[in-house]
């Protein structure tokens, strides 16, 4: 599994702050030693160590994959507030936040087996990022072109043009234009309550 790079060392800006605390909480909570924590996001112990300490400031893929592995979202990572099983979000109540070039918008409910957020990716922005990890993705593409590699395929997508793929699959998302990319992404988690009651027990004991 390809580890996922984060921001520089040092402090953490004040957005983040609330990040460390969380994620240590977050993975004792699930169960999860340090050492399997790590094995599931694709980082080394040392590194999550350093970012359950506030010694490293994650990215946002580094925050989608540790939502993932933990069954939550960025926005629960981040401490946001969000209405719990609200079936409508507002658009003038979504603020941006930012994490590692990217600046995403939570466009989906609280408490789901899946998180939906709006992006923008900046050209050149953690380009060369692979990630890999269960479950599925989708994307739409709202503005600019997008650049996806999917294991040894490359695609090009323009606005209206989606792709729905499974997450184990080596894949790399980058803008394919000086403007960015702006895109919905929909992601699974790993360990939500909605999963148990489709695949059971055993799928959380398998890691599913």
């Amino acid at each position: 599994m390809t580890e996922l790079p984060d921001g520089p060392a040092g402090a953490v800006p004040e957005d983040l702050s609330t990040v460390a605390p969380r994620l240590r909480d977050l993975r004792r909570r699930s169960g999860l030693t340090l050492e399997t924590a790590a094995r599931l996001v694709g980082l080394s112990p040392a590194h999550l160590s350093r970012l359950e300490t506030n010694q490293r400031q994650p990215s946002l893929p580094m925050l989608l994959a540790l939502a993932r592995t933990y069954g939550t979202t960025v926005s629960d990572l981040l401490g946001e507030t969000a209405a719990e099983r609200d079936p409508v979000v507002r658009a003038g109540r979504t603020e941006p936040s930012e994490a590692g070039g990217w600046t995403y918008w939570t466009v989906g409910g609280a408490g789901r087996a899946m998180q939906a957020l709006q992006v923008h990716v900046p050209q050149r922005a953690q380009g060369d990022l692979v990630r890999v990890h269960p479950g599925e993705e989708w994307l739409y593409v709202l503005e600019g072109r997008l650049r996806l590699t999917l294991g040894a395929a490359v695609h090009v997508l323009d606005p209206g043009d989606a792709a729905h793929f499974d997450s184990l699959t080596p894949h790399r998302i980058a803008a394919a234009a000086p403007g960015g990319v702006v895109l919905l992404f929909v992601h699974t988690l790993l360990q939500s309550g909605a999963a148990e009651l489709c695949l059971g027990d055993d799928a959380r004991r398998r890691g599913l």
